[in-house]
């Protein structure tokens, strides 16, 4: 018994010693997405906190492409060893295994929740010249014109393209999707008046909508939100159950000692308590996720079936 103990003992010293000391070294947090987006304001605000509480730096390194799978191939690839962390996103984790016709990487196999970050509100707009002037007239306008209006996405995937395939499926309007490398390229030309409407998460939104360039018709969250209280859900729009938000959240490959997975779950806990982060997630009306690893996975799994689902329904092929 007493020698059954102390070989148990001597194999968990070994991961008790690397979670204590972890990070060893810099931290590479790397945005499967251009800079600009929601996915880069929730990532810098979380670094920035978790550089403070550890004393290591956590760099933030935006690498796009392939609907993010080129970063999740990337770090799926890295040393285990809590150095090298992704952000997970509803279009990387939920929507591509599904959408995707050569997905190169089973992503419950690959990788390793270790914490919901934020879900943030996915709203949609319009320019400021379009002539119709709220949702309604919107979707009425569209079908009248089927293919005359343009909206854009951060790319294939992404949760803007995923949102508004989502909306044209319950709608049966026709808009014509065209894609870029991330939302501050889309929003440029959405600005310049070259596409018509989008889909985004609130942060990169709001201050084009606060000025009026942009002109906010409809929010995908469940309830309307504080930042936008005369923008209604799509829900109460007449489609009841209709609910998108964009979602982020650590992964790490697998393989990665869950003691230090576990250590930078509660880190990551700590960090989105500081007054820094709730302050900033309050501004974009984000709401901080909570719990550990166990409750990321079950997240990640329904979200999964909801929007396998919703590919499935709305025909969404990704390339």
């Amino acid at each position: 018994m007493l020698k059954c103990l102390m070989s148990t003992l001597l194999f968990a010293l070994p991961l008790i010693a690397q979670a204590q000391e972890w990070p060893t070294k810099s931290v590479r947090f790397v945005v499967p997405f251009a800079p600009g987006g929601s996915s880069e304001i929730v990532a810098r605000s979380v670094a920035q906190e978790l550089t403070k509480q550890l004393g290591q730096t956590f760099y933030v390194e935006n690498k796009p492409g392939g609907a993010g799978t080129i970063a999740m191939q990337e770090v799926a690839a890295a040393a285990p060893d809590g150095h090298t962390i992704i952000l997970g996103h509803v279009g990387t984790l939920a929507v591509n295994p599904y959408a995707m016709k050569k997905h190169p990487y089973d992503v419950n196999k690959a990788f390793l929740p270790v914490a919901l970050l934020a879900r943030v509100p996915n709203v949609f707009v319009v320019n400021s010249e379009v002539p119709a002037k709220t949702f309604k007239e919107f979707v009425a306008y569209a079908k009248q014109n089927p293919g005359k209006f343009n909206y854009g996405s951060a790319g294939n995937g992404s949760a803007g393209h995923l949102a508004f395939e989502y909306l044209k499926s319950v709608t049966g309007m026709f808009v014509v999707h065209v894609p870029y490398r991330g939302t501050g390229p889309q929003l440029q030309d959405l600005l310049a008046g070259r596409t018509e409407a989008s889909s985004a998460g609130s942060p990169a939104l709001m201050g084009h909508i606060k000025s009026g360039k942009l002109r906010a018709i409809a929010v995908g969250t469940p309830e309307r939100i504080p930042s936008l209280p005369d923008v209604p859900t799509v829900a109460e729009m007449g489609f009841p159950g209709f609910e998108t938000s964009q979602w982020y959240g650590v992964m790490v490959p697998a393989g990665t000692p869950k003691a230090v997975v576990d250590k930078m779950s509660a880190e990551i806990g700590k960090a989105l308590k500081s007054s820094a982060i709730t302050q900033r997630f309050a501004q974009d009306d984000a709401v901080a996720g909570q719990g550990g690893p166990d409750s990321f996975a079950a997240f990640i799994k329904k979200e999964q079936a909801r929007w396998q689902e919703v590919v499935k329904r709305a025909g969404i092929v990704i390339e």
